[in-house]
């Protein structure tokens, strides 16, 4: 990746985030394999690919910057959700909530981020967006149910298992046509009752 500090000025940074906005509606709506340098800058309205590369050295450059900037947004959109919650139990309610809730309210942002997460490949044939060793969204969750459960808010469960059950059933709505509160609740209620403490844990 170059190093350019003309690339770091606010004005740099604002057609930058721009490339990427454009690019997510461009992925959403052609697809990653159509989604080219050419396509993204008709969304953007830029008249020659050349802008993107001085910004991108590559299509795998852009295409890791939009799942950042993806994940960046959820976060900034669920963490303050989570935050304001009384109480780990709680706050796993909000988790869900608000992960569903940012799937129904941002559903560019998450085909796009199916796209890129299913077909995008480096030169030796591996996923680009493959991570090493476990997702840090589950580690996370994770964290947290062990949390719980050394407060008593939750039941003896495994917490690694748990927190992949947990994400698995909320990225199994993603681009589905399911009523998102109703779903939340449903959610919501499996897990309550999975993870409440038993009366003898109490």
């Amino acid at each position: 990746m170059r190093v350019n500090e003309d690339r770091q000025t606010p004005a740099a940074l604002a057609r930058r985030a721009q490339i990427i906005d454009s690019a997510i509606v461009a992925i959403a709506e052609l697809g990653y394999a159509r989604a080219s340098f050419g396509r993204i800058a008709e969304h953007a309205g830029i008249s020659s690919t050349r802008l993107i590369s001085y910004h991108f050295d590559d299509k795998h450059e852009l295409m890791r910057a939009v799942a950042q900037a993806v994940l960046a947004r959820a976060a900034e959109y669920m963490v303050p959700r989570i935050e304001a919650a009384d109480g780990r139990r709680e706050a796993l309610a909000e988790y869900i909530r608000a992960n569903l809730a940012f799937i129904e309210e941002h559903p560019a942002h998450i085909r796009a981020l199916i796209e890129i997460a299913s077909n995008a490949r480096t030169d030796d044939g591996t996923p680009l967006l493959a991570a090493e060793g476990e997702d840090p969204a589950v580690l996370l969750l994770a964290a947290e149910f062990r949390a719980g459960q050394q407060a008593g808010e939750f039941r003896t469960f495994d917490p690694l298992v748990m927190a992949r059950t947990v994400r698995a059933a909320i990225d199994a709505s993603a681009g589905r046509a399911e009523n998102a509160p109703a779903y939340a609740d449903e959610l919501v209620t499996l897990f309550d009752l999975a993870t409440r403490p038993r009366p003898e844990e109490s």
